[in-house]
């Protein structure tokens, strides 16, 4: 699997500059490394599972993926309430026609 440059040289700056959140960073890289050869392939994990792979706290993965939900860097899909989420990691810049979205610029 090969890591788009995008996320080490855009996204990381954004995620943990811009927005102080490391956490968040590194969830959306555990996914990212646990989506298999395809980006975008579901990856099915708890946030217990997620906090345990990365060494953040439980409700610091929880925070992050919202973060990365209300980012759209990512998509959950749930069979019910109490199953194990579905994660798929998103790549906007990649839908864009080859142009990056927009780096949030800092204050």
């Amino acid at each position: 699997m090969h890591l788009d440059p995008y996320v080490v040289d855009v996204l990381m700056r954004d995620l943990v500059g811009h927005d102080r959140s490391l956490s968040a960073f590194l969830v959306y890289l555990h996914l990212w490394s646990k989506s298999g050869e395809q980006i975008g392939d579901p990856v099915r994990a708890s946030h217990q599972q997620m906090a345990e792979a990365t060494g953040l706290s439980k409700s610091a993965v929880q925070t992050a993926v919202s973060q990365l939900l209300g980012r759209k860097l990512l998509n959950v899909r749930r069979d019910n309430s109490t199953a194990i989420p579905e994660y798929r990691v998103l790549t906007p810049w990649k839908r864009t026609g080859g142009s990056r979205p927009p780096v949030h610029q800092g204050r």
